[in-house]
């Protein structure tokens, strides 16, 4: 499922226009990029949680040669699916 039809989709369960879908989901994507930007964590109970998690500088290898490279280190997103998330997905 892409955006569109994941917007489609809101829109029917919410019974609201497209028009109207497509802003929400916007806004609630808006919201959690900047709070994730910030450092916060989001959680949805029974859904999941998203955090930011520093990772630490590395050496890498790139493939195919035997030069290394260092990595610096950055933040990344991590998701980790709830209870209710994960029984639902694996019941079927």
């Amino acid at each position: 499922m892409n955006k569109v039809e994941f917007i489609a989709a809101v829109g029917t369960k919410a019974n609201i226009t497209k028009k109207d879908a497509t802003v929400a989901v916007n806004a609630v994507l808006e919201t959690i990029t900047e709070t994730l930007a910030k450092g916060e964590s989001i959680q949805f109970v029974g859904f999941g949680s998203f955090n930011v998690k520093d990772r630490a500088a590395r050496m890498s290898t790139i493939p195919g040669s035997t030069r290394v490279i260092e990595v610096p280190a950055k933040k990344a997103v991590s998701f980790k699916a709830g209870k209710d998330l994960r029984s639902k997905v694996n019941s079927k």
